[in-house]
């Protein structure tokens, strides 16, 4: 049943791919059999992939590990690709921490092609928590925050009740302005003769200051592509010289 409703979470678009590999996980996670406390409470370090198994394995606490259900493979979903596309989001947030440009991943028509590889900036080892609240914007706290178990419970329940939520992207509520009163007519004006020839003069002269205005814009335009060049090549190779052992 588990593995019918993963097959069936969205893959991409914003939120709702976000929502989804994340409640696919615990979903996954649910299958071990452990409270949900405990779930709530893991950690990236209490979780492994099990690859000959294709399972997750999970440390309950002195050197007493648990499985995912063995019986999801037969239904075509795979843990630990659960488990590693949530990891790439986890990665993205840590090598690019902003909501924007994860959206923009996960808007792809193809949102593995979006995260592909991430997970190599998700420290397995670390402390941190593997589950966060999302709001209906795909915003997460910026403080790492983990779900409560509650939150957890809530989750699992709706999915197995089939009533969640499909965490469409929020439409901007249109604003109306308010109904001005008319304003009182304007008394009206007799110009003098040479008020259309000032206009006008005032106009060209207008036109000869931002003749240059094109030019001025590209070659600012052209600066801040060089800029976000030079900064796109320092990162990598920053990446580039950090071992390979303290990002994979």
């Amino acid at each position: 049943m588990i593995g019918g409703i993963i097959a069936r979470l969205p893959e991409y678009g914003w939120p709702s791919a976000l929502f989804a590999r994340r409640d696919a996980l615990i979903l996954t996670l649910a299958t071990t059999g452990l409270p949900y406390t405990h779930i709530a409470a893991l950690r990236a370090c209490d979780v492994t992939a099990d690859a000959g198994l294709d399972a997750l394995r999970v440390e309950t606490g002195r050197g007493v590990h648990t499985l995912t259900s063995l019986a999801l493979a037969g239904t075509g979903i795979s843990p630990r690709m659960v488990y590693q596309r949530w990891c790439e989001v986890l990665g993205h947030r840590t090598r690019y921490p902003s909501t924007r440009m994860l959206a923009d991943a996960l808007d792809a028509v193809d949102g593995d092609a979006g995260l592909g590889g991430y997970d190599r900036y998700f420290d397995p080892a670390g402390k941190q928590s593997l589950s966060t609240p999302i709001d209906r914007w795909g915003h997460t706290p910026l403080a790492a925050t983990p779900l409560t178990a509650r939150a957890v419970a809530g989750i699992v329940r709706m999915h197995l009740d089939g009533r969640a939520p499909t965490h469409l992207q929020p439409i901007a509520r249109s604003q109306h302005p308010e109904q001005i009163s008319a304003p009182d007519p304007v008394p009206r004006v007799l110009l003098d003769p040479g008020y259309y020839e000032r206009g006008t003069l005032a106009r060209r002269h207008a036109h000869g200051l931002l003749d240059d205005v094109d030019s001025v814009l590209a070659d600012v335009e052209t600066r801040a592509d060089s800029l976000l060049e030079a900064l796109v090549d320092f990162l990598e190779s920053e990446t580039a010289r950090v071992p390979a052992d303290t990002v994979e």
